[in-house]
């Protein structure tokens, strides 16, 4: 497809684009690594901008279930903003979801486009990162290393934290992340899981029945990455952020949560504290 006015022409994207998705990202200071987009574009859909050959503009979207969706890792580059192409970009993965219930988090700058496209603001998300230093002891049990019993227990606690049926998408992180779960009465309660992302590792999703759980949960990786660069993104209702800076990550950044179609209904028993990534959600 080209638009006429910009002659701009969009397409799917392939694995053969992500040097240069890649590079986008770098030109806008993002820190995914080509691992991080590789692994995105595996687990959904994309689409590319180019002008004259050139990549200038990304896009990519996933399927959350039959019902729910998100979408992210969408770049324009700075010397082509201003044109329409985040637009157009937008209304291809739009369409690519259908009326599903669709999720984002948008900076400033892309909220007023979003909006415009149906995208209303329910929340709010923080980036953490740092140096995650060891926190007291907790009072309650410690987690224990999750093992392949407890797939089916992580996957249903984070379609209920969430609301919405991830299973594909925590079945392809557990294969590329450490696991934690805490128990309680004898019954995985809460997960975390650690993985390699950007400029070293990122904790999440971090599900727990409450806020001392979700402590415990990300603070069990205190010690195995001690002197590791660690980033963590929790929601504004997770009542994580003065407790994450004592422990050595500090806020960095502010993103707003959106949705289309709807939001996802959720149980209330569990709750998604850390995100897997701004993109996936």
């Amino acid at each position: 497809m080209t638009t006429p006015f910009t002659a701009i022409a969009y397409r799917p994207m392939g694995e053969f684009d992500l040097p240069a998705a890649h590079a986008l990202s770098q030109a806008v200071r993002w820190p995914h690594r080509p691992d991080d987009w590789h692994f995105a574009l595996r687990l959904g859909a994309g689409f590319v901008a180019e002008d004259d050959g050139a990549v200038v503009g990304t896009a990519l979207c996933w399927d959350q279930g039959p019902h729910h969706g998100s979408l992210g890792l969408i770049i324009v580059s700075p010397a082509h903003q201003g044109k329409g192409i985040g637009r157009g970009l937008m209304r291809l993965v739009l369409d690519r979801l259908g009326d599903r219930c669709t999720l984002l988090n948008a900076t400033a700058a892309g909220q007023p486009l979003y909006e415009s496209l149906g995208f209303r603001a329910i929340g709010t998300l923080h980036q953490h990162q740092g140096t995650l230093a060891a926190p007291p002891p907790p009072a309650g049990p410690c987690p224990r290393p999750a093992e392949a019993r407890d797939v089916a227990a992580i996957i249903a606690l984070a379609n209920r934290g969430t609301g919405m049926a991830r299973d594909e998408l925590l079945k392809q992180l557990i294969g590329v992340a450490e696991g934690a779960v805490l128990e309680r009465d004898g019954e995985v309660a809460g997960f975390s899981l650690i993985r390699p992302f950007g400029r070293g590792y990122v904790i999440g999703p971090v599900v727990a029945p409450d806020t001392d759980g979700a402590q415990t949960l990300i603070a069990t990786w205190s010690d195995a990455y001690a002197g590791a660069f660690v980033r963590v993104d929790v929601t504004g209702s997770s009542g994580l952020g003065e407790w994450l800076a004592q422990a050595g990550l500090a806020e960095v950044d502010t993103a707003v949560t959106m949705a289309r179609n709807g939001v996802p209904p959720r149980d209330g028993t569990v709750q998604q504290f850390a995100i897997v990534s701004q993109a996936l959600c």
